[in-house]
């Protein structure tokens, strides 16, 4: 089993998209923006299955103009790329978090109630964080790092992400350290098995 097999949940028969978790980003934010230092990328994306289907496109394209027509008002910008594991992203940027909250619910919500929500992967959050910590446990704790809260659509939860440097490395002990100050604020993966990472991330 592959990879993104794993992050879709293999063979295993899947629960349905949870509704309206994604929005536990938006109160969430105030926390990491006020008490953890952590200021949005003006990014985020969803990654997704795409079929070649005209039902599909038809649902996927209908997704777009209505979110292409939101953003005239929010001045949300709409990217589309596809990874090197053949799944699309459609990327948002908005100086407004809730803006790309709001509107990456649009389009999961769109997706699931044209019966394609097994076809979501996940929505990507981005940050900046510096660190003002002086844990022990961190050796350069004042540096920004770039930090990535995932949205498992077929668990339901999310699971933070901080790559380090080196070639795919991770800082684990700072991931479990931002579950251990927002679990009150979000819905975790708690199977820490499962916080799979995600490379090239097209944000």
């Amino acid at each position: 089993m592959g990879f993104f097999d794993a992050l879709l949940g293999g063979k295993k028969k899947l629960l349905g998209v949870a509704p309206d978790r994604l929005f536990a980003m938006t109160t969430a934010y105030v926390t990491m923006e006020i008490e953890l230092g952590m200021k949005s990328t003006g990014a985020a994306g969803i990654a997704f299955q795409s079929l070649e289907t005209s039902d599909f496109e038809g649902i996927l394209r209908d997704a777009q103009e209505l979110l292409a027509g939101t953003a005239q008002e929010t001045g949300t910008e709409l990217e589309s790329s596809v990874d090197e594991f053949g799944y699309r992203w459609i990327i948002l940027r908005d100086p407004d978090f809730e803006d790309i909250v709001v509107s990456l619910n649009t389009l999961s919500t769109e997706l699931q109630g044209g019966g394609y929500g097994d076809r979501l992967l996940a929505a990507v959050f981005a940050f900046d964080y510096t660190d003002s910590s002086d844990s022990a446990s961190m050796p350069n704790p004042s540096r920004q790092q770039k930090v990535y809260f995932i949205y498992n659509f077929k668990r339901g939860a999310f699971y933070p992400f901080v790559p380090s440097g080196g070639s795919k490395q991770r800082d684990t002990p700072r991931e479990l350290r931002l579950k251990a100050q927002l679990q009150n604020e979000i819905p975790f993966e708690e199977d820490t098995t499962r916080w799979f990472p995600l490379w090239e991330i097209p944000l």
